[in-house]
């Protein structure tokens, strides 16, 4: 029994040095790769637009796995009042820090998102309400997913987006809205 042992261990130290040469280059591939597609095209309905927006993002830095994004988008929305209807301009802007290897990423970032609103108010001479169109904006957060090949392609991603409203109100303060997500669909080129 111990011969049999004993003769057994020359093999298993023979497959072992052909498998790690074989491990060392598996490992080599798992880095992460360079992205020559740096621009994105895409159509994001909720996150940062809050609705839904046009977006061309482009990656400005990366490093490793670690590649940094800005974006920026264009929506209108419809404002209907008692009064009258008005289709505003909204402008969603983000940065945003995206992590991992190839296709898989795990992003997070933050932006401001700039509305145009209309907000009733009275004329005190005749005291007559009228609409007046009022600046506001957003602060909002992202964590999320986002599906992007270096090489360029179909382009998505999905996050969780909270945010603080800064409206044009009497009072002043912030709101926050916790519950707000959004999804991206596009193509890297």
């Amino acid at each position: 029994m111990k011969t049999c042992i004993y003769s057994i261990i020359p093999k298993i130290i023979f497959v072992l040095i052909l498998i790690f040469p074989v491990s060392l280059h598996c490992l080599a591939q798992s880095e992460a790769e360079t992205f020559t597609a740096r621009n994105a095209l895409y159509l994001e309905f909720g996150g940062n637009s809050g609705r839904y927006a046009v977006n061309y993002g482009r990656i400005i830095h990366q490093k490793e796995k670690l590649k940094l994004n800005v974006s920026v988008g264009f929506s209108m929305w419809r404002h209907g009042t008692r009064r009258s209807n008005y289709w505003l301009p909204v402008v969603p802007m983000e940065i945003s820090a995206f992590w991992g290897r190839s296709n898989h990423h795990l992003e997070i970032g933050a932006g401001v998102t700039s509305i145009l609103e209309p907000s009733p108010t009275t004329d005190p001479v005749t005291s007559e309400i009228d609409d007046q169109i009022v600046y506001s904006a957003a602060v909002i957060f992202r964590v999320g997913y986002r599906y992007q090949k270096p090489e360029g392609g179909f382009f998505f991603r999905a996050g969780y987006t909270p945010y603080f409203n800064f409206a044009g109100k009497a009072d002043g303060n912030p709101t926050f809205q916790a519950i707000l997500g959004g999804a991206s669909f596009g193509w890297s080129f």
